[in-house]
Formats: structure tokens, sequence, C-alpha cells
């Protein structure tokens, strides 16, 4: 594998534990918050440098519903993660303290709030629809392993497990009322156990890799009967 395609790698794997460690706001504090969000910023610079390919090629080619699909949660990911920054910057009290930014702080928590919350959730489904990579590098690792049609069942056994608490804890934890800012207030319990708040956001997370994994599954079905239907035209 070329290096750039494993730094690529690192650098989505080290985002990820990196967004979730944000998410915990009240379990950290305001100083680990930011300096996590700074070294989120530096990733998401490295990531969107070692993926500039992506905006060179962004209007060519054919646009397969895959493709679009893949290329709007991109770019609502890229809006929702500037928002975030901008935001974090904004109303930095720390890392980014000697700005001279005073003014525009109650639009900056509203940008916040919804960067937080859209960052999470479009990042879930970006991972989502990248899952076969992932499985393509497990399969590398250990061979042409292919596991049998049981373990295949008790796989997607554990993933509806882990996608219906995921659903419950998208509801518990208000997030609908996060997405689309019903409230400016975000309620946050810092008494909240490590290991209770982190199991119900990893969980929360894999719903919406389970639902985006089975999107991408779904559309390349669609893409492929596409295919098979043009080539029948043709003979």
């Amino acid at each position: 594998m070329k290096k750039a395609a494993i730094a690529k790698i690192i650098v989505d794997v080290v985002m990820t534990p990196a967004l979730l460690f944000l998410m915990g706001y009240q379990l950290w504090g305001e100083t680990a918050h930011e300096w996590a969000g700074a070294g989120m910023l530096v990733l998401f610079l490295v990531h969107h440098i070692l993926n500039r390919g992506w905006y060179k090629n962004l209007f060519k080619g054919r646009f397969t519903p895959m493709r679009v699909c893949h290329i709007c949660v991109d770019i609502l990911l890229l809006i929702a993660m500037l928002a975030q920054m901008y935001s974090g910057i904004a109303m930095s009290r720390h890392v980014f303290a000697f700005l001279p930014i005073d003014t525009g702080m109650a639009l900056a928590r509203r940008l916040h709030i919804l960067g937080a919350y859209w960052g999470f959730l479009l990042m879930s489904v970006h991972l989502g629809l990248h899952w076969n990579l992932f499985l393509g590098l497990a399969k590398r690792k250990t061979g042409r392993w292919r596991p049998s049609k049981v373990r295949r069942l008790v796989l997607l056994l554990i993933g509806l497990l882990i996608a219906a608490y995921g659903a419950f804890v998208f509801i518990d934890r208000d997030f609908p009322t996060y997405l689309f800012l019903q409230s400016e207030f975000v309620f946050l319990d810092y008494g909240e156990p490590i290991w209770s708040f982190y199991l119900d956001y990893i969980s929360l997370m894999g719903l919406w890799v389970f639902l985006a994994h089975c999107l991408f599954k779904g559309l390349r079905k669609l893409g492929g009967s596409r295919k098979a239907a043009k080539g029948k035209e043709r003979l």
C-alpha cells in the first residue's frame, strides 16, 4: 500500500476518537476540549490536503447515484466542520484567546451546536459509506478469510442490536432538538460516568454507520442493475 493511502487511513482513524472525545465536553473540561478541537482542526486540514484530488476530479466522470450520495454527504460534512471550527475559534477562551474576536458570540454558539451535532452524524454516515474500505483492509490482513453464513448472521444481529440501541440513544439524548436548533442550550450531565456516555455515543455512531453501509450496498446494487440494463439494450 502506498504511503499516501496509509497516511489517509491513519488520519481518518485518529479523527474518529477525536470526534468522540470532543462530544464529551462535560467529561474533560473546557481547556482539554479546546486543545482537542485545535488538534481536530489540524487533522481536518491534513485530511483535505491528502484528499485534494477529490476537488480536482469533482466535476469529472459520470454522476452515478453512488457518487452523488458521496458528494452530497462530503459537502455537507465540510460545511458542518467549517461551522464548528469557526465558532470554536470565535468562542475560544484558551487556545485562540489571543485573537481579537469580541462580537458574534450568540451566532457562534448556534453554529457550534449545529456543527457539532450535524458533524457527528455526517461523519458517521461518511464512515458508513466507506465501510467497505475498512472491510477490504481487514481481509488483506487476515488473508482470503470469508465468514460462514452463521458468522455473517451473528455479525448482522450484532449490527442490528447496536443500531437499535443507537436509535434509542438518538431519541433519549434529544439529538433532533439540537440538530434543528430547537434549543440553544445543550443539556450536559456532569455527573455521568465516562463509560455510559461513550457506550451511548459509540452506539449512536454505529447506528449511522450501519444505515449508511446499507445505503451504500443498495446504491451499488442500483448501479449494477442499471449497467446490466444498458448492456441488454446494446445487445
